[in-house]
């Protein structure tokens, strides 16, 4: 997904070093590149591919990164090196979750007369 050169403009960004204790960022390449698989495709993270690891553990990494503002810096980065003139998004491009559609109403009802102020 990521080709090398792209990489390159992102990985000193990430927490971790390879030689650190527990070896995350010995993987940190493959956990970028399930984020943009998922945020790509609009899966839900439990159906993420097998090929990324634990669909857990790659949302929880993720959450943590978010909390830790790496997602921010990231695009902060990258935000002055983008090679778009102009960019749209519409209803065809945003992808809603597979359940989003059908699921009953949470409204409250209201009756007319405490609507009126009548006790």
């Amino acid at each position: 997904m990521l080709n090398d050169a792209q990489w390159a403009r992102i990985e000193d960004l990430l927490p971790g070093k390879p030689t650190a204790k527990g070896g995350r960022a010995a993987d940190n390449r493959r956990f970028v590149e399930a984020v943009l698989y998922t945020a790509r495709v609009g899966n839900p993270w439990r159906d993420l591919p097998t090929g990324f690891g634990n669909w857990h553990s790659v949302y929880v990494r993720f959450a943590r990164w978010e909390t830790y503002g790496v997602w921010d810096r990231i695009a902060e980065t990258l935000r002055g090196e983008a090679d778009l003139e102009e960019l749209f998004i519409d209803s065809t491009i945003v992808r809603a979750h597979q359940h989003s559609a059908g699921a009953p109403k949470k409204t409250v009802a209201i009756k007319r007369s405490a609507a009126r102020g009548v006790g």
